[in-house]
C-alpha cells in the first residue's frame, strides 16, 4: 500500500513569493499583537519539530517527482498542466496538495519561502538542517526567503545571520510598516525605529537580501506627514534592497478598524494616501534599491523603481495622479478598484472608460 503525501501550507506568503514552494517552519505569529493584521488572530504561535519540516520537504519532493512522471505519462513532456494535477488528485493526492507544488515547477523550481510569520526565531542550529534538506531534495532552487522581524534580526546579529546566508537563506522579509515611533506605538508593532535600524542593518551586513514593508495611510491623516518622513529616514539608513508598499486598509476584525468606527483613527481617502506616498518618496535619499507596488491594494501600482535613477519618474507619475480633477481623480481609483484600470494612462487609452464611467455615476 502506497502512503500518501501529506504536508502543511502556512495562510500567507508575500506575493512575490506566489511560485515559490511554501515551507511551513513555524506556526502562526509569535508576536500577534498588530491592531492592523487579522490573519493570525486566535491562533497560537508554535514551533515545529525539524523532523517534521524535513519529512514535509521529502512529501514535497515525492509529489514534485510524481508531477514530472505524470506529465510525461499523459503526453505533456514535463509541462504541468490541469490533466497532471487531476491525474494526481485520483491517486490520492489533493490538488490542494499539489497546486502549490506545481506552480513552482512550473516557475522553475528555483524558490522557495519559509513559512509563518517569523521562522528565523528558530535556532540556527535548527534552521541549517532545513536549508541542507532543502538543497538536498531539489538542487535546482537558487533563493530561499523568510519573513522575519526587526528585533529577531536585530538579536540574531549578522554572524548568525551570516551563517544561514551560507546555508543558503538568501533573503528575509520585514514588516516595518513605519519609521516612526508614534505610528508603531499605536499599532503595538513591538518594535522602535532603532530596533528596524538595528535589524534592517544586521541583514544587510550579512550579505542578505532586504525587503522592506511600508504601509501608506497605516498613521491616519493627523500622523501622515511623520509616518512619511520618519519611515523615509529609517529605510534610508537600513538601505534596503526592496520596498515594498502595502496600502492600508481597515481589515474587519483589526484594532484600526475598532479606533476608526468609534472616530479614534481617520481613515485617508485613496487621494490623500497618494500625496503620503509622494513626500515619503520625495524624502528617500538612497542609492540603490528599488520600491516595489506589487499589492492590489496600492492604486498606483506603476509607481516603482530603482533609487536614485528611477526617483524622479515615480515622482513624476505621482503629481500626474494629484493634478488631476476630483472627477478624473474618483473615475481612475474607481476603474483600479473595478480591475479595468492599470495605469494613468488608460483614463485616456482604456476601451473600458465608458464602462467605468457608467459604473462611477451609479455609485
Amino acid at each position: 500500500m502506497t502512503l500518501v503525501p501529506r504536508y502543511e501550507i502556512g495562510p500567507i506568503r508575500p506575493p512575490s513569493e506566489a511560485r515559490s514552494l511554501l515551507v511551513r517552519v513555524t506556526r502562526n505569529c509569535p508576536w500577534n499583537r498588530c491592531r492592523f493584521c487579522t490573519v493570525y488572530k486566535g491562533s497560537r504561535f508554535s514551533r515545529r519539530k525539524v523532523e517534521e519540516v524535513l519529512d514535509d520537504i521529502d512529501a514535497m519532493a515525492h509529489v514534485a517527482e510524481r508531477l514530472e512522471s505524470a506529465s510525461h505519462e499523459l503526453g505533456y513532456s514535463g509541462r504541468i498542466v490541469q490533466p497532471v494535477l487531476e491525474k494526481l488528485d485520483e491517486e490520492g493526492i489533493s490538488t490542494d496538495l499539489s497546486y502549490q507544488v506545481a506552480l513552482f515547477l512550473a516557475d522553475g523550481a528555483h524558490s522557495v519561502f519559509l513559512q509563518d510569520a517569523n521562522s528565523l526565531l528558530v535556532a540556527n542550529g535548527e534552521l541549517i538542517p532545513i536549508l541542507e534538506r532543502l538543497y538536498e531534495r531539489f538542487p535546482h532552487i537558487d533563493k530561499v526567503t523568510s519573513y522575519a522581524r526587526s528585533k529577531t534580526l536585530g538579536r540574531k546579529g549578522a554572524e548568525k545571520l551570516k551563517e544561514l546566508r551560507e546555508a543558503g537563506l538568501t533573503r528575509v522579509h520585514v514588516g516595518m510598516e513605519s519609521g516612526s515611533a508614534a505610528v508603531l506605538e499605536r499599532i503595538d508593532k513591538g518594535a522602535t525605529p532603532e530596533d528596524h535600524i538595528r535589524g534592517g542593518r544586521a541583514a544587510v551586513d550579512a550579505g542578505l537580501e532586504l525587503s522592506e514593508y511600508v504601509m501608506p495611510g497605516l498613521g491616519g491623516r493627523k500622523a501622515s506627514y511623520e509616518h512619511a518622513v520618519e519611515t523615509a529616514r529609517v529605510l534610508n539608513e537600513i538601505r534596503p534592497h526592496f520596498i515594498r508598499l502595502r496600502t492600508f486598509c481597515p481589515l474587519h476584525g483589526s484594532g484600526l478598524r475598532e479606533d476608526a468606527e468609534a472616530g479614534r483613527f481617520d481613515v485617508m481617502n485613496p487621494v490623500e494616501i497618494v500625496g503620503e506616498i509622494r513626500t515619503f518618496v520625495e524624502h528617500l535619499d538612497l542609492l540603490g534599491g528599488r520600491l516595489v507596488s506589487d499589492h492590489d491594494y496600492n492604486l498606483l501600482m506603476e509607481v516603482e523603481g530603482d533609487f536614485p535613477d528611477e526617483k524622479p519618474d515615480m515622482l513624476e507619475t505621482l503629481d500626474r495622479f494629484l493634478a488631476l480633477d476630483e472627477q478624473e481623480q474618483f473615475l481612475f481609483a474607481t476603474g483600479r478598484r473595478m480591475g479595468y484600470f492599470h495605469a494613468l494612462d488608460d483614463l485616456k487609452y482604456s476601451p473600458n472608460r465608458t464602462l467605468v464611467e457608467r459604473f462611477a455615476r451609479n455609485m
